[in-house]
């Protein structure tokens, strides 16, 4: 499914670690407040319910054992017919290559990208723009890059300029001041990002409630991830679906 600026998509997240679907407070790793097992079910029943999109992370991938939980992706991918944007661990082209062969609808490329802005354009030319979405982790108004842990010199807008222009289809902008807290958010950093690029960006971090969604509604954000609100019951999915736009 290509992303389009016209469209908003209700993204369920499904984050992986230990074989296992967690959910981390500020991504780090051991404040799992969920864990749930068969990640591959949990996929399927997001669909079952309507979801679109699915939205993979390869936490361990994230924290740089990338070969884990390469079965259970391969499972999920088998379990589900909806397209998955999958994130984690993506550390070379080889490894986004492998991933796109396997049937991952797009790669979302973080720290590779920052490092070496020209594996996008590489990527993007041999397998389409639309597979390619780029990760700009926003902590205290600077992107962040491996597992949030290295601060960068640059702002989002400044990156999504250059990722633009080097080919990606899309970003995923995430608030890392807000992520996994449950407590909101401000749009204003998203509607700088939106201002400053022409390529779809799909928002996640501190969407803990259906006002929150219903604020997003209103920018141009052309999808949501979210994990947290729905895992813990903030949110109900298909209330969530209400506010979902597809061209």
């Amino acid at each position: 499914m290509v992303l389009s600026k016209d469209d908003m998509l209700i993204i369920p997240a499904v984050d992986i670690k230990n074989g296992k679907c967690v959910q981390l407070v500020q991504g780090k790793p051991g404040t799992e407040q969920v864990i749930i097992e068969n990640p591959e079910k949990v996929a399927k029943d997001w669909e079952n319910r309507g979801a679109e999109v699915l939205h993979i992370i390869n936490l361990d991938g994230a924290f740089g054992d990338s070969e884990r939980n390469a079965a259970v992706i391969s499972k999920v991918l088998h379990e589900v017919s909806v397209p998955v944007q999958l994130g984690g661990g993506i550390r070379t082209t080889e490894d986004a290559v492998k991933l796109l062969d396997m049937g991952v609808e797009r790669v979302i490329l973080g720290t590779m990208a920052v490092e070496n802005p020209e594996n996008v354009r590489i990527l993007a030319d041999e397998f389409g723009s639309e597979r390619i979405m780029v990760a700009l982790d926003s902590k205290d108004s600077m992107v962040v890059v491996k597992g949030w842990t290295e601060k960068t010199d640059r702002t989002a807008p400044q990156f999504g300029n250059l990722f633009e222009k080097k080919g990606a289809g899309g970003i995923l902008f995430t608030n890392v001041d807000v992520e996994g807290l449950l407590q909101g958010f401000d749009t204003q950093p998203l509607i700088e990002l939106l201002e400053a690029v022409k390529i779809p960006v799909v928002y996640s971090g501190g969407v803990t409630s259906i006002e929150d969604v219903a604020k997003l509604s209103k920018t141009d954000a052309a999808g949501v991830v979210i994990g947290s609100a729905l895992y813990r019951g903030k949110m109900k999915f298909e209330d969530a679906l209400k506010y979902q736009k597809t061209s």
